[in-house]
């Protein structure tokens, strides 16, 4: 499985910039990255729980079989598990600790940090970030897939990119503590080309996570 590996050594002790945005503390719970990544998983590969469901059941089409449906719908089964548990797995990586700590976000024209206190964090750079999608209440900003050339080459590359399993950061709308500062992020996503041009801000409200 890949592993988010561009996440890996960016521990910052920095002063916050006087012109950054700064957001209320907010952890990204585990059960929710689950789901949610399983659901992003599951919608763009379907198909390949498919696969080995079609290529057992071939046979049966020529030599009926009730062994070949069963051993079909096992396989595809114990596919789908396995899957799922790839995704599950990326919360108990140590490159993705810093995803899940209770941590405020700090955003300027540099960079993003995840700043768990005033020594320690967790430093984006924005070419990190592959497209930020922005629900009713959320942002969701996607990191790029590791780039694994010269790691492994052939099949192996491809089985790679195919199981990559997305990782993102989720910024509720509900942590800025101003619309001014939701109007100034977006302006920064859009300058970097993540969101269109003619993307609006959406209002805040509620109370930080």
């Amino acid at each position: 499985m890949q592993q988010p590996n561009n996440m890996r050594g960016r521990q910052v002790a920095q002063q916050p910039s006087p012109l950054a945005i700064r957001t209320k503390k907010h952890q990204l719970e585990k059960d929710t990255f689950t789901r949610m990544a399983l659901t992003m998983v599951w919608k763009r590969d379907w198909w390949q729980a498919l696969i080995p469901l079609v290529v057992l059941l071939l046979p049966a089409l020529f030599v009926f079989s009730w062994w070949w449906v069963a051993a079909a719908v096992l396989v595809t089964v114990l596919y789908v598990l396995l899957r799922s548990a790839q995704v599950t797995g990326v919360t108990q990586m140590e490159q993705s600790k810093a995803l899940f700590e209770r941590v405020h976000y700090e955003m300027d024209q540099r960079q993003l940090l995840l700043r768990l206190n005033q020594e320690q964090g967790m430093r984006l750079t924005w070419d990190m970030i592959e497209s930020v999608r922005r629900d009713k209440e959320a942002y969701v900003l996607f990191l790029k897939q590791p780039d694994l050339a010269g790691q492994v080459a052939g099949w192996r590359a491809l089985l790679a990119k195919v199981m990559y399993v997305p990782v993102f950061l989720h910024l509720p709308t509900r942590i800025f503590n101003s619309p001014n500062d939701l109007r100034l992020f977006e302006s920064i996503l859009r300058r970097k080309g993540l969101l269109p041009a003619e993307a609006g801000a959406p209002e805040t409200g509620g109370k930080a996570a």
